[in-house]
């Protein structure tokens, strides 16, 4: 049955050039059962007017429209009867709120909404706040504030590495460590000492080590230990990891300890930056790339590793309310076969996916960096693409993978927008 409403969806969006999702519903008008009543503010304000529905307030506050239903009006209602300030946790029980409540008054003044319902109660909103937090609000914000990027923007930007020093002993450091990292993806720290001990010291700065099936700090050379490309000496084409996790890694720390030979480069693709392109010139692909679910999947049978992972996600993953990307779920290697969607939708998609590898694959959208003993690099796993040219002789990596939300976490305490 989902299948048939999958296919009904994407059908009626061919040829679409907009990006909204055919499953969120278009703006409603204001719904009435009587004429609706203007209210002026009191006092009189040129940047905000208000009308009253029968099932929503209408709030004009400067350049913004919000239709406020009234149970959300009163769900979110911070006084002290309704939310605890010290906890910033919600006390009023929601399914107590009578679901055709309607306020007794309602009232503006230059900076405060007042609504009195009809047990008496009163709620008072901050329009600010309203601006801010109201659906009208939120979707014309972003989530996380980026730079998106090619080879020469990122060379042009001159992006400094951060000290390890610094890094790890000042709150500037680390600050200025992750506002790198939130704007472009990747992140670089100088004269680390090669070991994978002081590596681990290092990734533990900023979030709390993920253990995976590959444990929790690993080494990495090509002796083929695990079932995985990863472990040879050929090249890697541009991928994120861990797309066969329910939740992909947020973030990989690479450090290359020693590299005896030649080659081994590391590719670097903003991914993000290769999905707006394709949004611009062909909306409808990244429509369709957001929308169809697909699987992948790592199978392991080597030595004592026995390993079956399946993770199930569109290639591009969207914020609904303001259509933000915020994952890239892009590996070729693990795609297992693919069976999410009906016939009618199969080519379709591998013209959308063809139209991402094509940005993907743009040289001047390729940065490469060597990396060396002492300078490690921090990738966002949602975010940035890496890869490896062939490489000869004896290299040796160790790294590990970060939870995001602690890093996010890491960064607001330091004042951040994450």
């Amino acid at each position: 049955m989902w299948c048939q409403r999958l296919a009904w969806l994407l059908r009626g969006r061919r040829g679409s050039t907009g990006r909204r999702w055919p499953w969120l519903p278009r703006d409603p008008g204001p719904v009435l059962a009587a004429p609706a009543r203007c209210h002026p503010t009191a006092p009189a304000s040129p940047c905000c007017s208000w009308q009253l529905h029968q099932d929503h307030l209408e709030l004009r506050y400067r350049s913004t429209v919000m239709r406020l239903d009234f149970v959300w009006l009163r769900d979110h209602c911070r006084s002290a009867s309704c939310y605890n300030t010290k906890t910033n946790q919600r006390s009023l029980d929601t399914a107590s709120v009578d679901l055709a409540i309607q306020p007794q008054a309602v009232r503006v003044d230059e900076t405060t909404l007042f609504l009195t319902w009809p047990d008496g109660h009163v709620t008072r909103y901050g329009l600010e706040w309203l601006a801010r937090n109201s659906y009208e609000g939120q979707k014309q914000q972003v989530m996380h504030p980026r730079i998106l990027w090619n080879a020469e923007i990122y060379r042009q930007a001159q992006v400094p590495s951060i000290d390890c020093r610094s890094f790890l002993e000042t709150d500037e450091g680390l600050k200025a460590f992750l506002q790198n990292f939130l704007l472009y993806g990747i992140a670089f720290v100088e004269n680390v000492t090669p070991t994978k001990e002081d590596t681990k010291i290092l990734a533990e700065r900023i979030s709390i080590i993920r253990e995976t099936i590959y444990g929790r700090m690993w080494y990495f050379t090509s002796d083929f230990s695990r079932g995985d490309t990863a472990y040879t000496k050929l090249a890697l084409d541009r991928h994120t990891d861990t797309t066969y996790f329910q939740e992909p890694c947020g973030i990989q720390v690479f450090h290359c300890l020693k590299h005896e030979g030649t080659g081994g480069r590391t590719l670097l693709v903003d991914g993000f930056h290769a999905a707006e392109q394709v949004l611009r010139q062909a909306p409808e692909h990244f429509e369709l790339l957001a929308k169809v679910p697909l699987k992948h999947e790592y199978v392991e049978n080597v030595g004592g590793c026995h390993n079956h992972m399946i993770g199930v996600g569109p290639v591009l993953n969207v914020y609904p309310w303001n259509n933000e990307l915020y994952l890239i779920r892009y590996n070729n290697y693990d795609r297992a076969v693919f069976n999410t969607v009906p016939h009618d939708v199969v080519r379709r998609w591998y013209h959308a996916h063809r139209a991402l590898t094509a940005e993907l694959r743009r040289p001047d959208n390729e940065l490469w960096v060597k990396l060396k003993p002492g300078k490690a690099l921090f990738v966002d796993n949602w975010r940035v693409l890496h890869g490896r040219e062939a490489f000869t002789g004896y290299r040796q990596l160790c790294g590990c993978y970060l939870t995001r939300d602690d890093m996010l976490n890491t960064a607001r305490l330091l004042g951040l927008q994450a």
